[in-house]
């Protein structure tokens, strides 16, 4: 076998051309195998000073907002320069520090030769100056799970980083009504940065709040955190509701971020409550371990859901999001749609009377089913193949497949084991361990006894686990 890597052009899907002239090689009759390999890219980056006077091309966050990325590069510039003059940051609902800033944003602007920023937007720098000491939950959640990918990325090495600037804003977000000043003042409250953006009313509303979160997984425990920092349904007249009928299994643990090891078998809603609890113990939270379909319309009745003020939901299949957004139509409640896929993610809020709803146009068949509902609630054929499918591939070819790496060459596959560190290199070496000690099969009489207790653990003690988890029963 020959291995040779050559530069290619035209690449399809199915096909590719040699750049090399390929006159002199021979018949090419059957096989092979090609790899695309990647190679390694350099980026330079300019240092802070250098990029702050001249910084280039912006990411965008919004391809709409073309123009809003050097005007925040100028914010960001006179809001440093205010803070070393008065050496603190502009007051909420104060117009003098307001004007002050866009006066020195004018300043900057003149100075900056073929940089200038042709509209200095006052309006924008007055929402800029009111919010500049403000840092919001949902905000500080976003930045935090891009710095986060920008840390795996320099770890491994892979990807492209973001280069130089990103800016992000949502001042559509921001009350279109003219607020008097006397809002935005801080109540001494862990609310007072959502206070000085978005006004005292506003967050009495939030407060008062009647919410409907459907799901506790990965969504879930992010919308629960966030809702309970930002103090939704704290308020006396506030609830927050939220069912979940999936118990946490260890494959949670690593994105169900208010789930412990201690947790693994618990309901998903009830520890997750509870967990918010602690985060705003002002939280009115109550968790269900109940299905949203037509078979709990008993319990989610017609009294339930004309109470509501919004609904969020935080699922992982289509036909359960129709059938909340079919209720949240017929009851005229906003809905906040979401999921999630790897690193990408998408959002829908919809309002009665003006957006679409999220059955309007329908998502594509899901090319897979959600495991977690694989493991714990198969409740179709779907359901069934793909845990049988993913249990043959475990069973018959990963598991053998690294026990012949490891007895190929025991201390280097040891040490690669050891130097990844992670917990999923671990969980192999556990499952390798297993199986050259407790689960090894000498004769075909060991096998047919491997094979007899697995079906038993599988059909028999899971099963009976799982119902005594859900209903406290036991069952012989």
């Amino acid at each position: 076998m020959m291995e040779n890597q050559e530069k290619i052009k035209n690449a399809r899907a199915y096909s590719f051309t040699l750049e090399e002239d390929t006159s002199n090689f021979g018949i090419h009759e059957k096989g092979g195998i090609a790899t695309q390999v990647k190679e390694p890219k350099l980026l330079n980056f300019k240092t802070l000073r250098e990029a702050i006077k001249d910084p280039g091309d912006f990411l965008l966050s919004d391809f709409s907002k073309f123009d809003r990325p050097p005007l925040l590069h100028l914010a960001f510039q006179a809001l440093d320069k205010f803070v070393s003059e008065m050496c603190r940051f502009p007051v909420a609902g104060s117009e003098e520090d307001a004007q002050k800033l866009v006066s020195i944003a004018s300043l900057i602007n003149e100075n900056s030769g073929d940089g200038r920023v042709e509209d200095i937007n006052p309006k924008l720098l007055r929402h800029f100056a009111f919010g500049a000491r403000a840092v919001l939950n949902p905000m500080a959640s976003m930045f935090g799970g891009i710095v986060g990918q920008e840390v795996v990325k320099a770890c491994s090495g892979k990807f492209h980083p973001l280069f130089q600037f990103f800016y992000f804003d949502s001042l559509e977000s921001l009350p279109t009504a003219n607020l008097d000043p006397s809002e935005f003042l801080p109540l001494n409250s862990r609310y007072d940065a959502q206070i000085s953006v978005f006004g005292s009313k506003l967050q009495k509303k939030l407060e008062d709040a009647n919410l409907f979160v459907v799901g506790s997984g990965a969504l879930g425990c992010e919308f629960l955190k966030n809702l309970a920092m930002m103090g939704v349904s704290c308020g006396e007249q506030g609830k927050l509701t939220i069912t979940d009928d999936d118990v946490i299994e260890k494959s949670n643990l690593s994105r169900q971020f208010l789930f412990r090891d201690w947790n693994i078998g618990q309901a998903k809603s009830t520890v997750a409550a509870s967990a918010a609890a602690l985060i705003n113990p002002r939280l009115k939270i109550e968790a269900l371990q109940n299905r949203v379909n037509p078979e709990t319309e008993n319990v989610f009745d017609d009294t339930f859901w004309e109470n509501l003020t919004v609904v969020v939901n935080a699922l992982d299949n289509v036909n359960a999001r129709l059938y909340v957004d079919q209720r949240c139509l017929y009851f005229q409640k906003p809905l906040l749609e979401s999921g999630t896929l790897g690193a990408k993610c998408n959002t829908q809020m919809v309002i009665p009377h003006l957006t679409e709803n999220y059955g309007a146009s329908r998502d594509p068949p899901e090319k897979q089913a959600p495991m977690c509902t694989v493991h714990s609630f198969p409740h179709n054929i779907n359901h069934c193949l793909t845990w049988a499918l993913s249990e043959f591939e475990g069973l018959v070819e990963k598991t053998p497949a690294e026990v012949n790496a490891y007895l190929s060459n025991p201390v280097d596959y040891t040490n690669a084991m050891m130097k990844a560190g992670d917990a999923q290199s671990r969980e192999t070496l556990e499952s390798v361990l297993e199986c050259l000690e407790k689960e090894k099969c000498e004769t075909f009489q060991d096998c047919i006894m491997w094979a007899r207790l697995k079906f038993e653990d599988d059909f028999a003690n899971r099963v009976m686990q799982l119902i005594y988890s859900l209903s406290g029963r036991r069952v012989n």
